[in-house]
């Protein structure tokens, strides 16, 4: 397409060269990504481009830039080459992207979740419900990558859990063009705030709930929850709500008459009830307009609950059979690395989880020790160059719910792994819960094992199923079940 069709009705400037420009290689905010006849969007401060980027897009083909501000050294660069200047590069990136695409939104039942946790598990259900019920072909877009079923997307490693609306657009576009009818994606708080999700066309925005986390990136608990607000503002056509968060009735209050909404506590449109938890999963009664359904998941915990409900409630009303969603919980899969249990040779259970904040740990390991009959031993740590407030209230609780505590290194990133661990020490200290301190994840890991004895229960909480662990900005692999595993077997 040419480039003033795709900012056709987009407030922007005219610098230099032809506005007729045909955009034919896509478009990139990183400057080494690009390919012959593509659009360079050069956002200020983005780690892999920016305005001082624009001669490496050149040399890599492109033939239009769109920058903001003011730019040194346009001057300089080729008369026939098309730039043209909007207000907000991130703001207009979605508007060009998606037009390239094709407006791929609009071709499917477009999903997005969003809330503090919950949101990969949520996806997982949504798809599988929607698979098991009626056999659709679903895209999935989040932290564990990109995927139409069982059929990954490559894309670069750059690539985020919310993709830059650039990459988003292009999934889009692909799982469109591979007969995908339905799509589910993340929508973390930043990917809002940067305007990543915009004009992908969603017909419902699920909210699961918000805790404390990311504080590094948003600075105050308000903060964030306007981030994560962004999602009922105008970029959803119905919204589904955690009655039993507060956030909700802000969610209410934006979008009067379009939100549903599901709880285990407060009343809602859907409800459960007679919760039923023990290591295989947990039965309950879903409630919903008068109707009651027997329903069943293969996940142990009321957080796991409030997943179901929310998954089934997006898909109810996006208009499919609520008894056939319901019937199809008890056949979802596992979800990687959320709740994900593997029993050793010795007789003790391991639990793999993602759970990295202080909600989430306290929610898995109350779940663990309602059904857990002997020890409950954890395995866990902090993230580098993350909210460092967390972290005692995080070794707190690991302390108040478990028999026995492993501090090891989550993700140090580019922090000093020591450095982290001493955070975490005076709130496991304040419990005077036993722990052992093993920076080294997987001699963490074995030392958990072997002390684990028959019936205990090993929890090796905050990485779920990533495949790396960065340490000192190298990429390590590491996969917290395939240690489990391995090690168990030896």
């Amino acid at each position: 397409m040419k480039l003033n069709e795709l900012l056709d009705g987009h407030d922007h400037l005219l610098l230099q060269g032809d506005p007729g420009t045909r955009i034919t290689g896509g478009m990139s905010f990183d400057a080494h990504r690009l390919t012959p006849g593509s659009l360079y969007i050069a956002v200020p401060g983005h780690h892999e481009g920016g305005p001082e980027s624009i001669e490496r897009a050149l040399r890599r083909g492109a033939v239009a830039v769109m920058i903001e501000g003011e730019v040194p050294g346009l001057r300089d660069l080729p008369h026939d080459l098309c730039v043209v200047r909007v207000p907000d590069t991130r703001r207009a990136a979605p508007v060009v992207a998606s037009r390239y695409h094709g407006e791929p939104g609009r071709a499917m039942e477009m999903v997005a979740i969003t809330g503090t946790n919950g949101k990969t598990s949520v996806s997982y259900m949504v798809e599988s419900v929607l698979k098991a019920a009626e056999g659709a072909r679903v895209g999935v877009i989040g932290t564990s990558g990109s995927r139409i079923g069982s059929e990954p997307i490559p894309m670069p490693p750059s690539v985020l859990s919310t993709p830059e609306s650039p990459d988003l657009q292009y999934l889009l576009g692909h799982m469109r063009d591979r007969g995908t009818t339905s799509v589910v994606l993340e929508a973390t708080s930043m990917a809002l705030l940067t305007h990543r999700v915009d004009r992908a066309f969603l017909d419902v925005g699920v909210f699961t709930n918000l805790t404390q986390d990311h504080l590094d990136d948003h600075g105050t608990m308000e903060n964030y929850t306007n981030a994560k607000l962004r999602l009922f503002q105008g970029l959803c056509r119905r919204a589904v709500v955690n009655a039993d968060d507060p956030v909700s009735a802000r969610i209410q209050a934006l979008m009067p008459g379009a939100v549903t909404t599901y709880a285990l506590d407060a009343e809602a449109d859907y409800r459960a009830t007679d919760l039923t938890v023990d290591a295989a999963g947990t039965r309950f009664t879903l409630h919903h307009d008068g109707g009651k359904y027997a329903a069943a998941i293969p996940v142990p915990g009321r957080f796991s609950v409030a997943n179901a409900l929310a998954a089934v409630a997006a898909c109810h009303v996006l208009g499919h059979e609520l008894g056939a969603l319901v019937d199809a919980l008890d056949r979802m899969p596992p979800v990687p690395g959320r709740f994900e249990r593997y029993d050793t040779p010795r007789g003790a259970s391991v639990v793999v989880d993602y759970a990295h904040s202080p909600d989430s740990l306290e929610k898995v390991l109350t779940t663990i020790r309602g059904y857990a009959t002997a020890r409950v031993i954890t395995v866990f740590g902090c993230g580098g160059d993350r909210d460092v407030t967390k972290r005692v209230i995080m070794g707190k609780i690991a302390g108040e719910l478990s028999d026995l505590c492993v501090l090891t290194s989550d993700n140090p990133r580019y922090e000093a792994p020591e450095a982290i661990l001493d955070h975490v020490v005076p709130g496991l200290t304040a419990t005077g819960t036993p722990f052992e301190r093993i920076t080294d994840r997987r001699r963490a890991i074995r030392f958990a094992l072997g002390a684990a004895g028959p019936g205990d229960v090993v929890l090796v909480a905050g990485r779920g199923s990533e495949p790396d662990q960065l340490v000192g900005g190298e990429l390590i692999p590491f996969s917290d079940m395939a240690v489990v595993r391995e090690l168990a077997e030896e």
